[in-house]
């Protein structure tokens, strides 16, 4: 069986079903990242926090508090991390072990399609994963970076480094939450992702559901109502 012969084992529905998929996970993370600025995201918000946050670290003393949330935000993401691998290793397995996947399958969609069909599917979860893992990971090793600037600056707030050297350090640890959502964002449309085994249509409804419960979060949340009041 050629490519071109496997490509047609997917319907058209499915092709634009996958498009939603990926259009979606594109548009909602540019749009979170570069909001209005009438109205903030949660995580464009968040990010004035760390700002803030670094600049009151300067007269902090001793600075011990702060070390321990940076130190949290590692365990945070080095938790993802260590979860998305897992999540990894059991796809890749179910797509190792193709023939057992394709009789499950089969039998719960009311479905006779190939191997091929469902190790794509399964693949396509594993991309999202990986991609989730990368950035965990990546956010893991910027919160590092961020408390080496932090323990950079000097406990002399008159010396002329240590706003400077507070600004780095914010912008580190707002580049790493950045990296840190794009990795949940990733995590949350795998789960969607996992919907297309039950046909495009499931695709499509469990993509329009993950978008709305990100929108919500980042948008129209309670939580952002109070940040928003606790930042006026």
């Amino acid at each position: 069986m050629t490519w071109l012969d496997r490509i047609a084992l997917f319907t058209p529905l499915d092709f634009a079903a996958l498009g939603l998929l990926v259009l979606g996970w594109l548009v909602i993370g540019w749009r979170i990242e570069h909001p209005h600025a009438r109205h903030p995201s949660t995580s464009q918000i968040m990010a004035g926090f760390r700002r803030e946050w670094m600049q009151q670290m300067i007269t902090r003393e001793p600075r011990i508090f702060d070390a321990q949330i940076v130190a949290s935000l590692r365990q945070g993401t080095a938790f993802f991390a260590s979860t998305s691998v897992i999540a990894i290793g059991g796809t890749l397995a179910l797509i190792g072990n193709a023939e057992r996947l394709t009789g499950i399958a089969n039998e719960l969609v009311l479905m006779d399609s190939p191997a091929f069909v469902w190790e794509a599917k399964m693949l396509t979860v594993a991309l999202f994963l990986t991609n989730a893992f990368l950035k965990f990971v990546w956010a893991n090793r910027l919160f590092g970076y961020a408390a080496v600037v932090m323990a950079a600056v000097p406990n002399d707030i008159t010396d002329p480094v240590c706003s400077p050297r507070a600004t780095q350090a914010a912008e580190i640890n707002v580049t790493a939450a950045r990296s840190f959502n794009r990795g949940l964002r990733s995590v949350y449309f795998a789960l969607a992702c996992v919907a297309w085994l039950a046909g495009p249509i499931t695709l499509i409804v469990a993509t329009a559901f993950t978008l709305a419960v990100i929108w919500r979060r980042e948008f129209a949340s309670n939580s952002r109502t109070i940040l928003l009041g606790t930042d006026t």
